[in-house]
């Protein structure tokens, strides 16, 4: 079984070290389960970075029915509602990173311990190619080797973005590129970290206007997730 939707939400986040027992609990206690109950919501999950060179320690994914569910006026007026511990942990956030996607290309299988990422902006005129490699034969031989189970290309949906900017009352930047996120499953930390270098070091997308100094790897590995 794939995705639960073709929408994705994923948030990378960061407190101060006197801030993450508060923050974890808060996560597996109350906002997975809060979020998933939501309108157009499936299943959530939330991963710790498995070393260090991974850039932000977490990460976390929420899939929806379609993108136009996390800009929809009923979530939107629910994050407006947040608990007092919720206004609590997020006034400690010491790094917040929001991304509103659409899975374009989805070869993932069940729920596995570890996910790699690699996160990076296609040019626009190279994004039809590198498309249809990632689908038809860059994902397929990740998702394929020993240990993975799966692999889902994603797209930040700028349109999405500009409304959720909007409801806040914020402005929209002229210059908003549109990054893409590939989610990599498998066993362990190391085994999708070994993924990630052969399809994404290397320059092995350097053909397709993506240089490998371009890209972002992280390791990561499961905390916690709930469905439905």
């Amino acid at each position: 079984m794939g995705l639960l939707g073709t929408g994705m939400l994923i948030t990378f986040t960061e407190v101060a070290p006197e801030d993450e027992l508060d923050f974890n609990e808060w996560y597996n206690r109350e906002h997975i389960d809060e979020r998933v109950f939501m309108p157009g919501f499936k299943r959530a999950r939330r991963y710790v970075a498995a070393d260090s060179a991974t850039r932000v320690k977490y990460f976390a994914t929420y899939e929806t029915d379609t993108v136009r569910d996390l800009c929809a006026p009923a979530y939107m007026k629910l994050l407006g509602d947040q608990s007092d511990w919720s206004k609590r942990v997020m006034a400690r956030f010491t790094h917040f990173d929001r991304l509103t996607l659409t899975c374009t290309v989805d070869l993932a299988h069940g729920i596995s311990g570890a996910a790699g990422l690699a996160r990076f902006f296609p040019p626009e005129e190279c994004k039809q190619d590198l498309r249809a490699a990632m689908r038809d034969e860059i994902l397929p031989q990740l998702a394929g080797r020993p240990g993975m189970h799966g692999a889902s290309l994603l797209e930040n949906d700028l349109a999405v973005v500009a409304e959720g900017l909007k409801a806040q009352g914020k402005d929209v930047p002229a210059d908003m590129r549109q990054e893409w996120v590939v989610i990599l499953d498998g066993s362990s930390p190391s085994i999708v970290g070994a993924a990630l270098d052969a399809g994404f070091g290397d320059d092995r997308l350097d053909g397709h206007g993506v240089p490998s100094s371009a890209i972002d790897l992280g390791r990561y590995a499961l905390v916690f997730g709930n469905h439905r």
